[in-house]
């Protein structure tokens, strides 16, 4: 099916042909799960069989265009099935018509209740410590007859795995279920294919989470419209978002650009064309330090100005609300300025929507030794008295942050960069806290993505500092994204 498939030996017989759709330069079948369902058994019947399948969906044929091995692995493949509504989208823009979404969560009992009825033996492997124990008692309990005849998790990293591989060997199973997520499994069952005495392995994503009920599936009326995604996004969102928010519009515009063209670059790899794959990544790697180098700084001015504007143009009515709620609660300003220290020591005045008492400044000295932030270098508590009442929902959502694009418009501040400190902070610094005042400061960084004030002065120093060794447009297009589950969440945020 792909560049170098394996052959797959069926008794008497050699498989008929599957019609398949090319998406992206991935073929996967387009069957009927009838059809799906005897292939599979087709190969665990057959006695000298090492077959694998697996599963493509909007995420797999994102990781795959820049991940050559993985994309090798769904070639190497004797079946990919297709899996979500992305796929079915794709098909139409390629002038096909998907015939059955063939998701492992659905095939999944189908599979375990004619195995069941023909004898056959599962093996499962992967997922955290306990999770396949649980879903092999939970399998066992809807299906008696099930011959489960080995479970591993997945966290035996490469000292065990030989273990592993002599453990599913002793079992001989008929299907290996692999269950270590995208793209792992699958690089791992291409690895050691050859070494597993299996008839059919089959990488199988987060279904060991859904059969032990550790994740629960979205309602059948969620699923019949093709919006499952929105239920993983709800459940998971610091860890999905990024595969769907930005995932989702990332393989709608591939495939509205490429059709069913190839990932050329990746072909020239995979059929042995290296001195032009690598001229390519030479001469990428090139344009991309002289732009890193000649217009970094420019593009990311311009990043900055962009993004500020537009966020105060859209949100300039709900600010307005959040205004009139400041006001109305407490009497005092709707702002708050207060002296920051900048780039290389200067000073300018930082803005935020005011979140405290108009007498903030004279109760801190009554509350210093209720300080709760380590180092003594900054205060924070997680229940200050000096928080209004908006204040405390204000600063959880970081909304009180917004004023300071105004400073990011001056060229104060930036987005991405350690956050400005007081003059008093900066009094109470060592030599090495001082090397953060080397950069522009920013509304967002890496240590607020990676939990604000839960965590102390010397791990927010430390944080600052790696980024300033790695700060970069990418690198802040990649804090702003991350900032926005950050924002969500709240952690830290006091």
């Amino acid at each position: 099916m792909g560049l170098h498939a394996y052959s797959v030996e069926l008794e008497n017989e050699q498989a008929p042909p599957r019609p398949t759709v090319t998406v992206l330069g991935l073929p996967f079948v387009n069957i009927s799960r009838e059809e799906a369902l005897e292939a599979l058994f087709d190969y665990m019947r057959a006695p000298h069989t090492n077959a694998t399948v697996h599963f493509i969906n909007a995420h797999c044929a994102n990781v795959a265009q820049n991940h050559p091995r993985y994309y090798q692995a769904l070639l190497n493949a004797n079946m990919v099935l297709p899996d979500g509504s992305g796929v079915a989208i794709a098909c139409k823009r390629v002038g096909e018509s998907l015939v059955a979404n063939l998701n492992g969560t659905d095939l999944f009992p189908l599979i375990c209740e004619q195995m069941a009825e023909e004898g056959l033996r599962l093996f499962l492997l992967g997922a955290a410590p306990g999770v396949a124990d649980t879903m092999a008692d939970k399998l066992k309990q809807r299906f008696p007859k099930l011959e489960i005849v080995g479970v591993q998790h997945g966290f035996f990293g490469t000292t065990g795995t030989d273990q592993v591989i002599d453990k599913i060997n002793e079992a001989r199973p008929d299907l290996l279920c692999v269950a270590m997520g995208v793209p792992h499994q699958e690089l791992w069952v291409e690895r050691y294919r050859h070494r597993l005495k299996v008839k059919l392995a089959m990488g199988v994503g987060g279904l060991f989470d859904f059969s032990a009920e550790k994740v629960s599936r979205a309602p059948k009326w969620l699923r019949s419209i093709g919006m499952e995604w929105s239920w993983r996004l709800m459940q998971e969102p610091g860890r999905m978002w990024k595969r769907y928010v930005v995932g989702n519009p990332v393989f709608l515009l591939n495939i509205t650009r490429h059709g069913q063209r190839p990932c050329r670059r990746l072909r020239s790899y995979l059929e042995g064309d290296y001195p032009t794959f690598y001229k390519w990544r030479s001469f990428a790697r090139r344009c991309w330090w002289l732009f890193r180098r000649w217009y970094g700084p420019k593009a990311r001015r311009l990043l900055d100005i962009g993004l500020s504007l537009s966020i105060l143009g859209f949100g300039g009515p709900f600010l307005v609300l959040v205004m009139l709620w400041i006001k109305l609660d407490s009497r005092g300003p709707i702002f708050f300025s207060q002296t920051r220290v900048g780039q290389s020591g200067s000073l300018f005045k930082m803005w935020k929507f005011r979140s405290m008492y108009v007498d903030a400044e004279e109760r801190l000295r009554e509350l210093t030794e209720r300080n709760e932030s380590s180092g003594n270098v900054l205060f924070k508590m997680k229940k200050d008295p000096r928080i209004t009442t908006p204040g405390r929902i204000i600063r959880k959502l970081s909304i009180d942050e917004i004023p300071q694009l105004w400073n990011v418009l001056k060229g104060d501040m930036a987005l991405v960069g350690p956050r400005p400190a007081l003059p008093r902070e900066v009094a109470l610094y060592e030599a090495r806290a001082r090397m953060r005042l080397d950069a522009r400061p920013g509304l967002t960084g890496l240590w607020q993505v990676s939990g604000r004030s839960d965590l102390s002065f010397d791990e927010q120093i430390n944080l600052d500092l790696f980024y300033l060794h790695r700060q970069g447009i990418r690198e802040d297009i990649k804090l702003l994204l991350r900032t926005i589950p950050a924002v969500i969440k709240g952690r830290g945020a006091y």
